[in-house]
């Protein structure tokens, strides 16, 4: 794909904007503006996103070229694309007369979430361990489980990475999937740039039958700009609805900066990026080994992230992030126990980091950290929890109640408890912890 160059969507934007066309059509500011001039909506020959046949679809096969899938673009990022993938699981299911179940591991955002619960799906969770951020997931353990299911599930859904750089074995879980029928869905939504390794870590290398990636987070696109990825020889029927899956949870009216964007990466993409990437990894390895050597506890192996666990370094990790800030650096997110850094090939701040961080004194570990993850008893299904009337209360007072809603204690969006299970002690004082006071439960 090196010699791809072609930006069909901001050719057309571009001329338009340098146009002297009357636009009597939508948006209101009328091209008024620096900004504003290259925001149209779909006149002639601006194709439509979710009928795409024009320079639209031009775009979408050349980044289908570039990560080797059938890939749709999305305005909305990974949210859009995960309600998709679950869309086209479950219509798959029904053309197979298949049970709508779905595996998932715990960390699932809450786009998933929601998806199940309009989608009426079925969800039973996999995995064990990690935090609310990180859910284990091995070959041996899905085997396991699905060899004893007396109904199979129609697909798996994890997230490869999570929030703290932690990469499943993607690979293994696939080909388990493929030996028992299940279609493999991965919310990629932080590793867009693992396509560009040498070699590749992107799942829909490594087997996934659906993907979704945030391009935003880890590519040169701005946010909101987001890929379905489809594996070369799905299925025709679930192809074919893509589109349709992607209409039916997206705004009519998608974004044409956002369009615009992702159709100009794929010039970076077929070109300099992959290049600067293989680079900028080499430069991130060293990083770590010397924020190792400095006494620094790293989580995860992503390449492009560095989780730190603060209170090994003797801090909270809100209090290392306000250390940090005194010297202009902005971490992804910081909580009690990490500080999260998201790097890029686009702005190389490995040093000024580096130096910011072995400048920031070690002191006594802290041990007092998150309570131990713990099981969950489900009392009601997704959706019949969401559904249900509803009321807020103290989170002191929601012991015994079941849970309603997609409550979050981080910006990851991922659920210590998930809707529809019993609130218990142990889920209080893990809440509690994460600055929780108050829950959404079953009226």
């Amino acid at each position: 794909a090196r010699g791809v160059m072609r930006t069909p969507i901001w050719d057309f934007v571009r001329r338009y904007s340098e146009s002297d066309t009357v636009r009597l059509h939508m948006p209101g500011h009328k091209g008024v503006g620096e900004i504003e001039k290259y925001d149209i909506t779909e006149i002639k020959g601006a194709d439509s996103l979710y009928e795409a046949d024009g320079i639209i679809a031009e775009s979408e096969a050349i980044a289908s070229e570039i990560f080797g899938a059938n890939t749709f673009y999305s305005a909305e990022g990974s949210s859009l694309s995960i309600r998709a993938m679950i869309y086209l699981a479950l219509a798959s299911a029904k053309k197979e007369s298949r049970h709508p179940l779905i595996l998932a591991t715990r960390n699932a955002h809450r786009a998933f979430l929601s998806a199940v619960a309009m989608l009426d799906a079925d969800v039973e969770w996999i995995g064990s361990g990690g935090s609310y951020m990180s859910c284990t997931l091995t070959a041996s353990e899905l085997e396991a489980r699905l060899s004893q299911e007396r109904v199979l599930p129609t697909a798996l859904y994890i997230t490869a990475p999570d929030y703290l750089g932690n990469l499943p074995n993607v690979k293994e879980l696939s080909e388990v999937c493929k030996r028992y029928g299940v279609l493999l869905l991965v919310d990629n939504a932080h590793g867009a740039y693992l396509k560009f390794l040498s070699p590749s870590r992107h799942p829909m290398d490594l087997g996934a039958d659906m993907c979704t990636d945030s391009a935003h987070k880890t590519l040169p696109v701005i946010t909101g700009g987001g890929y379905l990825h489809l594996r070369k020889g799905i299925d025709p029927d679930i192809l074919r609805r893509a589109k349709t899956a992607l209409s039916l949870f997206g705004s009519s009216s998608p974004s044409y900066l956002i369009l615009t964007s992702l159709d100009r990466a794929n010039v970076a993409l077929a070109g300099e990026f992959t290049e600067n990437i293989k680079t900028f990894v080499y430069k991130t390895e060293n990083i770590r080994r010397e924020l190792t050597d400095a006494g620094y506890s790293l989580i995860g192996d992503e390449p492009l992230k560095i989780a730190i666990n603060a209170r090994a370094r003797g801090y909270r990790g809100d209090e290392l992030a306000e250390e940090l800030r005194r010297f202009g650096i902005e971490p992804e997110m910081a909580e009690p126990d990490y500080v999260v850094f998201m790097l890029s090939p686009q702005e190389d701040c490995t040093e000024k980091l580096l130096e910011a961080l072995c400048s920031i004194p070690q002191r006594e570990p802290l041990t007092h950290g998150a309570p131990s993850s713990v099981s969950a008893k489900r009392i009601l299904s997704v959706r019949e929890a969401i559904l249900e009337d509803n009321e807020s209360l103290p989170l002191a007072e929601c012991r015994g109640r079941i849970l309603a809603s997609c409550e979050t204690a981080c910006p990851p969006a991922v659920s210590i408890l998930m809707p529809g299970e019993l609130i218990e002690d142990c889920h209080i004082s893990t809440l509690a912890y994460y600055g929780k006071d108050k829950l959404t439960v079953v009226k």
